[in-house]
């Protein structure tokens, strides 16, 4: 490890030829660019009984409606990256769009605390990469794996990382859903006879779960949904009784909720409206979300629900300016309406608001 001329650790590999003619890359600490990792920021929410909101992002509009709405809700956040968006934003772009973030945010007049997460890591060497790029948290998903080789991955994965204190996050349990690269049919719950093994034996920093959350926007089929007042279809409740368990088996450890988008209905009916063909889009309650943000969850990811409004924006301009051809009429609009979003999940759901 060096320090720079600031006094900032910066963690760096020679440039130039090894003996095998291979190049080495100059390796950023994230540091170096103004973020932390979740370790502080986890005990903060745990003892604060709310949750870190974990926004994932794949562009520069959604990015400033995450800093934005964050800073002016006063909240923590979580910058997710999923290994899809880390190809269609380019790795080095991404680097210097996490260093801007947190400028961003000082412009705007809050230094809040930023992490830059890789989400659903499915490799030892993309998690190393995103480490090497300045990534200050990475997940580790070695779900779909026997428990035995989840294990031997996860702690590959945990005795890198820290080495240079950034923080790692596992799995067990299987969500259903499709987003990104990650898909599975069917649900497989959290066993907490396990999680004490699990962390003990790999040294993660937070662990995801499973207990019915799902991915994609399309969580539950109709059939598995029942009908309240309102006539609006509600979910199968979330397995607080699973929650509770590994509450008691690893107290005071942060718990992970992956896809935790609510679906906000308002979103998809502006969707179809113009044009789009979404059917059986069904989330999780707002109400379940709050009450597991009061627990010992600590970072809750909500991904669908920004493509949601960001996907109902456009498709309103395009419906009702059919003239428009300039990027910024349509792509700002959209940006307004992820910033109103995110807030409405600090203030009224995850809690952070003013957590800052």
């Amino acid at each position: 490890m060096q320090e720079n001329i600031c006094g900032k650790p910066c963690f760096k590999l020679e440039t130039g030829l090894s003996e095998n003619n291979q190049i080495n890359i100059i390796m950023i600490s994230y540091k170096e660019l103004g973020l932390v990792n979740s370790r502080e920021i986890f005990k903060k929410a745990f003892d604060g009984g709310y949750a870190i909101p974990a926004f994932n992002f794949n562009n520069m509009e959604q990015l400033q409606a995450i800093v934005s709405a964050c800073v002016d809700a006063n909240s923590p956040v979580i910058l997710q990256v999923s290994s899809g968006a880390r190809q269609y934003a380019n790795q080095t772009l991404l680097r210097y769009m996490a260093q801007g973030a947190v400028e961003y945010a000082k412009e705007l007049g809050k230094n809040i605390p930023i992490v830059l997460h890789l989400d659903h890591g499915n490799s030892f060497e993309l998690c190393k990469s995103c480490i090497e790029m300045g990534f200050s948290s990475v997940m580790i998903d070695g779900s779909h794996l026997p428990y035995e080789e989840n294990i031997a991955l996860t702690k590959q994965v945990v005795d890198y990382a820290h080495q240079f204190d950034v923080t790692v996050e596992g799995e067990l349990g299987v969500l259903a859903g499709v987003e990104d690269e990650v898909s599975a049919e069917h649900h497989t719950y959290t066993e907490p006879d396990q999680v004490v093994d699990f962390v003990t034996r790999t040294g993660v920093d937070s662990l995801a779960i499973s207990i019915g959350t799902s991915h994609g926007a399309n969580k539950f089929k109709p059939e598995q949904c029942t009908r309240n007042a309102d006539g609006i279809l509600v979910p199968p409740p979330l397995r607080f009784d699973i929650l509770e368990e590994i509450e008691k088996r690893i107290p005071g450890f942060p718990i992970v909720l992956h896809g935790a988008s609510s679906v906000p209905q308002e979103y998809v009916a502006t969707i179809n409206k113009y044009g789009g063909a979404l059917k059986d889009a069904i989330g999780i309650p707002e109400e379940e979300l709050r009450k597991a943000a009061k627990s010992a969850v600590c970072k809750i990811n909500i991904d669908s629900d920004g493509r949601l409004a960001m996907t109902a924006a456009v498709r309103e301009v395009f419906a009702t300016k059919p003239a428009e051809f300039d990027p910024r009429k349509y792509l700002g609009p959209a940006r307004d309406e992820l910033k109103k979003l995110y807030m409405h999940k600090c203030e009224k759901v995850l809690g952070s608001a003013g957590k800052a």
